[in-house]
């Protein structure tokens, strides 16, 4: 309820509590702030207020802050200043400290206008162009000159920035529309792929081959494909390929953000796959920790890092699909975390399962019910039993000097020192 109110006649703290209790509502209507205080100034001397009791001082001020409606620090401020200065005055109560005015609108102008130039840079970069533009002899950019980095997104901040800049929001990653930028979550079935790329180094400024690598989520199934270089004819037949070296059905294909899985023609290859293409989210460093952490302790402990000439690429991918692949899911075991959670809510990861990705693709519920056609569990189990792990292994390891024979450069540590053998068992073991 608002209206004009005559309180003159009210004289005594009893009036006051009758009124504060039939009066919800009641506000002072008051086309300014000056009618306010010369109001509570009024109360104030009639009632005596500094020399109440402090029930009748807490119902005096329940009473004013309901006629006026400001804050109770408000009040008290204004109590304070009546009770030292002996009146109210509308000039006095509005007066507050403030901060002086280091930076001018022609500042805040100045500092849009180095913005719409150079493409709004960061604070650091901006202030030096200020620094440069003084020494140049414009004087207008003597205060902005001394400026700290951080104040300049203060002033970025302001309305007489906003009026005169063309860029006023934050810088923009590239955009794409293809794949979701999203984690994708497995929910414990296999056919959520993780996948990456890894380069196998320059020499003179020539690139090596690219291995392509493919992790199931859930299993760790994982494939290797390798090809002289990335463009998106070779990585569609690539990534073609790879995907039939999973034994079940594929529903998911999450990446980083580069332009080799991120175009119309992988995009196209897993449309048609009904594979759903998710990407890492910005700032997310564990959205592709799994797949980040195979490329080390598969691909680089068996490839190293040397340079690999890009005619080697056929004779490294028949590597991978004759052999390789097939000792990394049935041979070679990988640990499965425990994550449990702490009191304060920590995630805690504990490596007490090994399993092959086979044996963890068993180890799912019901596994027949993933696996795509034409493939069977009696089939993965003839390929599974038809070696053990160390007589595999050895087979491997046979055919991997062979390649390594043919495919490591001349000079190489290998060659040098005496016996690629040497060299094997060295990157083997670490």
């Amino acid at each position: 309820m608002m209206m004009e109110m005559d309180d003159s006649n009210i004289a005594t703290i009893g009036q006051i509590e009758r009124l504060l209790s039939a009066s919800r509502g009641l506000r002072l209507k008051s086309a300014s702030r000056t009618e306010k205080h010369n109001w509570l100034d009024s109360v104030l001397r009639r009632f005596k207020f500094h020399g109440l009791g402090r029930k009748q001082k807490g119902l005096l001020r329940r009473y004013m802050q309901q006629i006026t409606g400001i804050s109770t620090a408000q009040l008290t401020r204004l109590i304070k200043q009546h009770l030292l200065t002996g009146k109210l005055s509308p000039a006095a109560a509005g007066t507050r400290s403030r901060f002086p005015v280091t930076y001018t609108r022609q500042d805040v102008e100045l500092l849009a206008e180095t913005d719409n130039l150079h493409g709004r840079l960061s604070g650091p970069a901006t202030r030096h162009i200020f620094e440069d533009e003084l020494k140049s002899g414009d004087l207008r950019y003597r205060r902005l000159s001394g400026i700290s980095p951080s104040h300049i997104y203060n002033l970025r901040g302001k309305a007489a920035y906003k009026a005169k800049a063309l860029t006023v929001s934050r810088t923009k990653s590239v955009q794409t529309s293809i794949g979701v930028r999203r984690k994708p979550d497995p929910e414990g079935k296999p056919g959520q792929l993780r996948v990456d790329t890894v380069h196998q180094g320059d020499l003179d400024g020539v690139k090596g081959v690219y291995h392509i690598n493919l992790v199931d989520e859930v299993t760790q199934w994982e494939v290797l494909v390798c090809v002289p270089e990335i463009n998106e004819i070779m990585m569609e037949d690539a990534v073609g390929h790879a995907l039939t070296g999973f034994p079940f059905v594929l529903r998911g294909f999450h990446s980083d953000n580069g332009g080799e899985f991120l175009n119309e023609k992988v995009s196209e290859l897993l449309n048609d796959a009904i594979i759903r293409q998710t990407k890492s989210r910005s700032g997310r460093t564990n959205d592709n920790a799994l797949i980040e952490g195979k490329n080390g302790s598969v691909v680089r402990k068996l490839m190293g890092h040397w340079h690999i000439e890009r005619g080697h690429a056929a004779e490294i991918d028949d590597f991978y699909a004759g052999w390789y692949n097939t000792y990394l899911n049935y041979h070679r075991p990988c640990g499965f975390a425990d994550i449990t959670v702490d009191d304060r809510g920590r995630r805690r990861r504990k490596y007490k399962t090994y399993r092959t990705p086979y044996q963890a693709l068993l180890a799912v519920n019901e596994p027949g019910q993933y696996l795509r056609e034409g493939v069977t569990l009696e089939d993965l189990k003839v390929i599974a039993d038809m070696h053990s792990h160390n007589g595999f292994a050895r087979l491997m390891q046979a055919e991997k000097e062979k390649l390594f024979r043919k495919v490591l450069p001349t000079g190489t540590a290998a060659t040098r020192k005496g016996g690629l053998a040497k060299e094997l068992r060295r990157s083997h073991a670490g």
